[in-house]
């Protein structure tokens, strides 16, 4: 892996990593700061997308057009969409779709871009199992899964909504960031993954248990994310 893309939403979701890299050059572009240099020997770009899928497109489409990065790590936190997952586990994306897509009078599945063959955008499968590794060996007390992330404009709050997304789309956490990136990532035939820490239970609780459990959650991330681009 020449150069790794690593992308969060917010700064609490990469300070730590900016901290940990050296040879550091930084550039501006879209209003986003790229933090290029390294990262446990290996070569890194680490920028902060902002909050959003269209911020998230972009920026993973600056990765490629201007860092040419053999692939792109999106790191952060996010609601889970199942019983068994709880607060502070992890979830690495099999594939990433966006929930907020519904073009059904036309003929399109639940959440199928028009015009576009696939429903969801697959992660690569050498990412995955190196997230899962890392995960075990740094994160052993928690829980990991494997399982398709969804995306959306939108923070799940509340407990029907959240039924509606996991009835409709089968996924293991929700988040607002990572099917765009997997689309760009799709589109430039760049590998990706998403790997999220859990913060809370995307329904009632969310307000509530998110500033508790946000930090701890981001921490748990991090950990994971070094390991990976050691062992890459």
């Amino acid at each position: 892996m020449n150069k790794i893309g690593i992308i969060g939403a917010m700064d609490e979701e990469i300070i730590k990593l900016k901290e940990l890299m050296k040879d550091v050059t930084v550039a501006v572009k879209a209003s986003m700061e790229f933090h290029a240099g390294t990262l446990e020997g290996k070569d890194v770009v680490v920028v902060r997308s902002g909050i959003g899928k269209v911020n998230a497109a972009v920026c993973t489409q600056i990765l490629a057009d201007d860092y040419h990065v053999d692939a792109v790590v999106n790191t952060g936190i996010a609601g889970s969409l199942r019983q068994e997952i709880n607060i502070g586990d992890i979830v690495i994306s099999t594939d990433t779709l966006q929930h907020d897509v519904d073009a059904r009078a036309f003929g399109y599945a639940v959440g199928q871009i028009p015009r576009m063959e696939v429903l969801s955008f697959p992660a690569d499968e050498n990412l995955i199992r190196q997230a899962e590794a890392s995960c075990r060996e740094v994160n052993p007390d928690l829980g990991v899964f494997r399982g398709r992330v969804v995306s959306g404009d939108q923070f799940i709050a509340d407990a029907g909504v959240k039924d509606s997304i996991t009835t409709n789309f089968g996924g293991y956490c929700t988040e607002m960031e990572g099917a765009a990136i997997g689309q760009a990532a799709y589109l430039n035939q760049v590998p990706y993954v998403v790997i999220r820490s859990i913060s809370d239970k995307a329904d009632n609780s969310a307000v509530m248990d998110y500033p508790t459990f946000e930090r701890h959650a981001i921490e748990n991330g991090v950990r994971l994310v070094v390991h990976m681009v050691r062992n890459l």
